[in-house]
């Protein structure tokens, strides 16, 4: 029976990727630090529904502390690590940025400096859309340029970047990193627009609508990201002088850059229009400037994920809020 070994087990991707790897027969070692940045009764939650299984082995910590991940790895070896911890959201980390200091890149250090002592067969790394920064060139492609990073949020997971590629230079260790597109779907954090707009719409309260409505992003389904994450672990990035055209394999080191997003921008109207359509109510928008540190777009390029898997995301917004409003409505018992 192989080990995983998930960082943020008890979050939204965490939970879900974690579930996977149970179904497929894998033995799953689960690291949280169960914050109070959201609802904690929601990962509690999440949680249970793990711990049903018997290959689930769930620790409760902060990813930071040191030694905790060398000791984690010294005891379980694991055969693949799936790095999800992380201090999220970009407004949060104007207000509060040590958090992301400590959570982000001091949590990756401690993980990768696990991982030099104790090597898995791979690792793969959540990064964030939002490194591509102040680039306005669409699709993101994993070859472009991020050197803008617009919030520090980004720029911490920017960070692990160079970080885990430098390891993966330095020690031979194969990393893949994620850059997640706004993902949604049930069991979603509350701090994203999906969860703040149906709650508040059933509330009959207003949602705030950053930059006049004139906003797009690339929604990536929960299923669909897992999907993706699921056939990368058997993706292992080896070294490759030659690196072929479109690929974002380091020239020095196994390390690969790939976004999971659906390829294709969906303007904040069309998601809000989604949500009221599911919820059979109309949203009262309070429309507001842009938010510092935001961007008015993002646009994956999701062909390299397709070349390296054969798979693309294709959930629509429609069937994904949908899904997440029949959640809500059964997990409030509204």
């Amino acid at each position: 029976m192989p080990t995983l070994l998930v960082t943020g087990a008890a979050g939204f991707i965490g939970s879900f990727v974690s579930q996977r790897f149970l179904s497929e027969g894998w033995r799953v070692v689960g690291l949280d630090g169960m914050t109070d940045y959201y609802d904690v009764t929601l990962k509690e939650a999440r949680l249970a529904k793990l711990r049903l299984s018997p290959d689930f082995r769930d620790i409760i910590g902060m990813v930071e502390t040191p030694g905790l991940l060398m000791s984690i790895m010294e005891e379980e070896r694991p055969d693949v690590v799936i790095h999800l911890a992380a201090q999220a959201g970009v407004r949060y980390s104007i207000d509060n940025p040590r958090a992301y200091l400590e959570g982000n890149i001091i949590g990756t250090f401690e993980l990768l400096e696990a991982a030099r002592a104790y090597p898995p067969k791979h690792m793969l790394l959540a990064s964030t859309s939002s490194a591509y920064g102040a680039n306005t060139q669409m699709p993101y492609r994993e070859t472009d340029r991020a050197d803008h990073q617009m919030s520090f949020y980004a720029a911490t997971k920017k960070s692990t970047e160079s970080m885990a590629h430098s390891y993966a230079h330095l020690f031979n260790l194969p990393v893949t990193m994620f850059r997640f597109f706004t993902v949604y779907g049930p069991w979603g954090r509350p701090d994203m627009a999906l969860f703040k707009f149906t709650r508040a719409i059933f509330e009959d309260k207003p949602i705030d609508v950053y930059n006049f409505g004139d906003m797009k992003r690339d929604f990536t389904y929960i299923d669909d990201l897992v999907e993706g994450i699921r056939l990368l672990v058997d993706v292992v990035p080896e070294r490759c002088a030659d690196v072929p055209a479109g690929d974002s394999l380091s020239p020095v080191a196994p390390y690969r850059v790939v976004n999971i997003g659906n390829n294709n921008a969906v303007q904040l109207t069309e998601f809000i229009a989604a949500i009221e359509a599911a919820t059979g109510r109309e949203a009262i928008q309070n429309l507001m400037p842009m938010q510092a540190g935001d961007v008015p777009a993002t646009w994956a390029d999701a062909s390299l994920l397709k070349s390296l898997t054969g798979y693309a995301p294709r959930t629509s917004v429609r069937e994904g809020v949908q899904s997440f409003v029949d959640w809500y409505r059964s997990y409030y018992a509204l």
